[in-house]
C-alpha cells in the first residue's frame, strides 16, 4: 500500500509546491512552499483544455462503440446455433496472435479516408478480443438459456431479448468491461501520434507527452551547454515542471472518481471465465 500511495501522495504534493523545493529534494512528502500556479496556468492554456476536450470526447464515445460491438459480437458468439460460429471465434482469435504491422495499417487508415479524423481514433481497436471471449463466456455460463426460450415463446425477438433479459443480468461484465475500455481510451496516445496532424483533435495525454518531451530537450541542453541557463529559462523550466505534475492531476482524476461507482461490480466481474465448481 506505501509503494502504491507515496507516488500519489508526492505528485500531488509537487503539483502545489514550489518547484524549486521539489527538484532540490527538500519536497518529499507534505507540499512545501504551496503555490496553484501550475493549475491555474493549465486551466488557462487553450492547448491543455481542447486535448482535455477531446479525450473526454473520444473516451465516452469509444467506450459505447466498444461496448455495443462487442457486447453484440459476443452475444451472437455465444449462441450455438449460430452457423460457421467456431470459425468466426478462429478468425478472431488468430488476430490475438498476429497483424497487418504499422505500416499497412496506417495504409489501410489512408485508404478509408480516416486519418486526421475523428473516426481515427474510434474505429481501430472497436473490438478487443479478450473482452469479447470474457463476454462470450459470461453468455454462455451465466445467462440461463430457459429465460430466453421464455422469452420468446412470450414473443419477444431476439433484439429485446437482449436488451432487457440479457444486459440487466451482465451488469458485472459490462461494468469490467467499460472500466478497461475506458481506461485504454483514456491512456491512449499512440494513434494520435500517428494518425493526426490537426493540432486541434490531439488528445490530452499527446499535449502532456509534448510538454514532457519539450522540458526533457531543454534540461539535456543546459546540461550539455548547447544553450544558456538564464535566469528567464530557469524560471520558465521550473513553471513547466509545476504544470507536469499538475496536467498529471487533472488528467488522471476523472478515471479514479469513476472508480468507486463501478466497484461493486469489479470484483464480481473480473472472476468471469474462471473454472467453476
Amino acid at each position: 500500500m506505501l509503494l502504491v500511495l507515496y507516488p500519489l501522495v508526492f505528485i500531488i504534493s509537487a503539483s502545489i509546491s514550489d518547484p524549486v523545493l521539489v527538484t532540490s529534494g527538500q519536497m518529499w512528502l507534505f507540499p512545501r512552499g504551496i503555490t496553484f500556479e501550475g493549475y491555474k496556468r493549465v486551466f488557462q492554456s487553450s492547448d491543455i483544455m481542447n486535448g482535455f476536450k477531446n479525450t473526454v470526447t473520444y473516451t465516452v464515445l469509444g467506450t459505447a462503440l466498444n461496448l455495443i460491438f462487442t457486447l453484440t459480437s459476443a452475444y451472437a458468439l455465444s449462441k450455438r446455433h449460430l452457423v460457421g460460429r467456431n470459425f468466426f471465434m478462429l478468425m478472431i482469435t488468430f488476430t490475438l496472435y498476429f497483424n497487418g504491422g504499422l505500416i499497412p495499417t496506417y495504409l489501410l487508415i489512408m485508404n478509408l479516408n480516416m486519418l486526421n479524423t475523428l473516426w481515427v481514433m474510434l474505429i481501430p481497436g472497436l473490438v478487443g478480443v479478450t473482452n469479447l471471449i470474457i463476454a462470450r463466456t459470461f453468455f454462455m455460463n451465466s445467462i440461463p438459456q430457459e429465460l430466453e426460450d421464455s422469452a420468446m415463446i412470450d414473443g419477444a425477438s431476439n433484439t429485446r431479448t437482449f436488451l432487457t433479459i440479457v444486459l440487466p443480468l451482465s451488469m458485472p461484465v459490462i461494468a469490467v468491461m467499460a472500466l478497461y475500455y475506458s481506461l485504454s481510451r483514456w491512456n491512449a496516445y499512440f494513434n494520435a501520434l500517428i494518425y493526426l496532424s490537426d493540432r486541434s483533435r490531439y488528445p490530452l495525454q499527446l499535449i502532456l507527452r509534448e510538454i514532457l518531451v519539450e522540458n526533457q530537450t531543454r534540461t539535456q541542453l543546459m546540461i550539455t551547454g548547447v544553450i544558456e541557463a538564464d535566469e528567464y529559462l530557469s524560471s520558465q523550466m521550473r513553471l513547466a515542471s509545476l504544470i507536469r505534475y499538475s496536467v498529471i492531476i487533472v488528467s488522471s482524476a476523472p478515471i479514479i472518481a469513476v472508480y468507486p461507482f463501478i466497484q461493486k461490480y469489479f470484483s464480481k466481474g473480473v472472476m468471469i471465465g474462471a473454472i467453476k465448481g
